[in-house]
């Protein structure tokens, strides 16, 4: 039976390396893309809120963590002010007699998000994918 002649491996070795690292970085960068959303969505959901007297509302905002649960993260964009959800989905007036037009200042951001995430998503991918397999 003839040989099958030398076969070099070190490419092959070094690909399956470069696959292993990528693998071990794929939790840190779904992090990394989470809070990058994240901050996207504060800075929308700040600039469309209204400034008020105090100011209050819109310095409410905040990020909660972020939360694991099976293949799944969440994490909360935070207003604890009491009267924001009265803003953002409107509200009787005092005397009853009328309605106050929400303002839907997170409900539009996320919307916008939302229409921006595959291209996002694609860049990010492109990035992490390039950082390992060039």
């Amino acid at each position: 039976m003839a040989g099958m002649g030398k076969f070099d491996t070190r490419e092959l070795k070094a690909y399956h390396k470069r696959l292993k690292e990528m693998n071990e970085a794929l939790p840190a960068f779904r992090i990394e893309c989470i809070k990058e959303l994240a901050a996207r969505l504060l800075a929308k959901v700040i600039s469309r809120t209204p400034v008020g007297p105090t100011g209050d509302l819109r310095r409410g905002w905040t990020i909660g963590d972020i939360v694991k649960s099976g293949n799944t993260y969440q994490v909360e964009i935070i207003n604890a002010v009491d009267y924001a959800l009265y803003v953002e989905y409107g509200h009787r007036t005092p005397d009853h007699s009328g309605w106050v037009e929400g303002r839907f200042m997170l409900t539009v951001s996320e919307e916008e998000l939302e229409r921006e995430l595959p291209s996002f998503l694609e860049r990010k991918h492109q990035e992490f994918m390039s950082r390992y397999l060039g």
